[in-house]
């Protein structure tokens, strides 16, 4: 039995105070976190994004809630009235658009079922452009010739550029049709433009992805016939947009040949000025560590069980937070101790925290079970976990996300916490429901949707210094995104148009009255998530807890 108190004070002023009640660590003795008497909009003290890689909505979500079942696989039964989806039906499936265009060649198929045994598969093309191509004017007919990769020895369309059809149900992404069937999901989720992880990073934080500054480069502006994979172009108002994948400049992990910063604000700046406690936390981050076949460092590396091939666990160009000066952590500096973890400064209130709010994935499980939970965490798996195809799987992506769900269900604030899944982008994986471009980009290579330099229509959204600017073509691809909490609706699908950019827009409407990053950010005009909770109800959901490995819903897990 004890009681502690720990004061933070800025020039006076106190920023956190922790007042644990004396008592166990059971959910009904809940300490009072430093977050909790914040003033909020809603409930939520305390929102979790879990991000994700690359994964099209159909891709996950194609025939939810109608689960194959077949003998030896996890099962799911959908409860009755669960709502249906716009997913893939009737000519969808036996008389797809892209089983019809001839172009997709021996591609050229009808969407397929993935089964658990095909959790390992090719990572397809997911360039700004080549999106765009697939969808060819909306007819969503090219996915094959422009996104599509096989998997070498493959069977079928497996072996195929028709691999990029294929779609997963309940019996292999059981985790995540568990929580759409207890919890709440959009089938309206788009990336904010078209293209890879980058721009998905930066538009989940930031909402911008205008405003690059060239820090070192190898390659000219993107062009279509000589530099496909050229990650950016000149916007036209003599600055520079990130369409594909760059490292952040500073980051010591980073690429020695390409590597950029970018201007304007993110939602870190914002919430460190209101001195709200923050923190990225992405798998590998901790240089220190050395894993079990002796890598360390920027090496260290983690073999995917259903990839079988180790792949590094610290991925720089996924990194939301290294990309800006303000809230990067270069040489990926230790916090000083897991009671700053998320805080700006040290207990005197002066002296900056050294790891400026960004830190390691074990950091987010290691502080929150020693009492300091921040506000705001956005958590990226180490990189065998984080669902990209290629060198990750839905089943190890699996794995870590319950972890970190069946986590937080154990803890005395899980009361007031919201988590959110979502992904970077679609990963070239086909996905039906076209979006006409409310973002639009005229750049004559680069944009290729609506025709040769064309990608929408009216004029290009405004960049970080206010005029409009090309490479910013969007909404792009549909994704999955779930809302996991107390508070979320029950068996619930939203159907309300929403983007990467709206996580931004709920974290300011929640905890900042509703200010705006400003300079072009999408959060001005991203559709809100609210619809996916209940407010006015208790926010006594039940806890749900799933099986790492199968997916299934259990009575209870261990603790970590």
């Amino acid at each position: 039995m004890f009681c502690r108190v720990f004061l933070y004070g800025v020039s006076g002023i106190a920023l956190a105070v922790w007042l644990y009640a004396c008592g166990g660590n059971d959910n009904t003795s809940a300490p009072v976190l430093a977050q909790n008497p914040l003033t909020t909009a809603t409930p939520i003290k305390h929102m979790v994004v879990i991000y994700n890689e690359n994964v099209s909505f159909d891709h996950y979500f194609a025939t939810y809630p109608n689960a194959t079942n077949p003998s030896g696989e996890p099962a799911f039964t959908a409860a009755a009235g669960t709502p249906v989806v716009n997913g893939l039906s009737g000519s969808l499936l036996t008389s797809n658009p892209n089983f019809i265009n001839t172009l997709n060649g021996e591609g050229a198929v009808n969407p397929f079922r993935l089964d658990r045994t095909q959790a390992a598969t090719a990572d397809q093309n997911h360039g700004y452009t080549a999106e765009q191509q697939a969808y060819n004017d909306g007819a969503a007919d090219l996915f094959p010739f422009y996104t599509g990769k096989e998997s070498s020895g493959g069977a079928a369309a497996f072996g195929t550029t028709g691999q990029v059809m294929g779609y997963y149900d309940g019996n292999t992404v059981t985790a995540m049709w568990n929580y759409a069937q207890h919890f709440a999901m959009s089938d309206n989720a788009y990336t904010d433009t078209f293209g890879p992880s980058t721009p998905g990073a930066l538009e989940v934080i930031s909402g911008q992805t205008n405003g690059v500054q060239l820090v070192k480069t190898s390659q000219q502006p993107f062009n279509l016939t000589t530099a496909s994979d050229s990650y950016y172009i000149n916007d036209g108002q003599g600055g520079v947009t990130l369409i594909n994948d760059a490292d952040p400049a500073d980051d010591v992990c980073s690429s020695k040949t390409d590597k950029i910063l970018m201007s304007g604000k993110n939602i870190g700046d914002l919430l460190s000025a209101r001195n709200i406690t923050w923190g990225g936390f992405m798998g590998g981050f901790n240089l220190s560590t050395s894993n079990s076949n002796g890598t360390t460092g920027c090496e260290r590396s983690t073999v995917a069980p259903a990839v079988g091939q180790a792949t590094a666990d610290y991925i720089p160009h996924h990194n939301w937070f290294q990309y800006y000066a303000s809230t990067a952590n270069p040489q990926h500096t230790r916090p000083s101790s897991m009671s700053t973890v998320g805080f700006s400064t040290l207990p005197d209130g002066k002296t900056p925290e050294p790891a400026n709010h960004q830190y390691d994935s074990d950091d987010f499980f290691t502080a929150v079970k020693a009492g300091n939970y921040p506000s705001v965490s956005f958590i990226k798996a180490p990189a065998f976990q984080d669902g990209h195809a290629g060198y990750s799987d839905p089943l190890d992506e699996q794995a870590f996300t319950a972890k970190v769900v069946n986590f937080l269900q154990q803890q005395p604030d899980w009361k007031s916490t919201a988590v959110i899944v979502a992904w970077d982008d679609s990963d070239g994986w086909y996905d039906h429901a076209y979006a006409n471009p409310t973002s639009s980009s005229f750049d004559a290579q680069a944009d290729q949707l609506n025709g040769a330099g064309k990608c929408g229509t009216g004029t290009a959204p405004v960049g970080v210094n206010g005029a409009p600017v090309n490479g910013r073509c969007g909404p792009g691809t549909r994704i999955p995104f779930l809302v996991i909490s107390p508070w979320a609706k029950v068996n619930y699908v939203d159907h309300t148009s929403i983007s990467q950019a709206s996580v931004v827009r709920f974290i300011e409407d929640n905890w900042l009255g509703s200010q705006r990053i400003g300079g072009g950010s999408f959060d001005a005009t991203a559709g809100s998530i609210m619809g996916m909770f209940n407010f006015s109800g208790s926010g006594n959901n039940p806890t749900v807890f799933v099986d790492p490995n199968l997916g299934s819903v259990v009575p209870s897990v261990p603790t970590i």
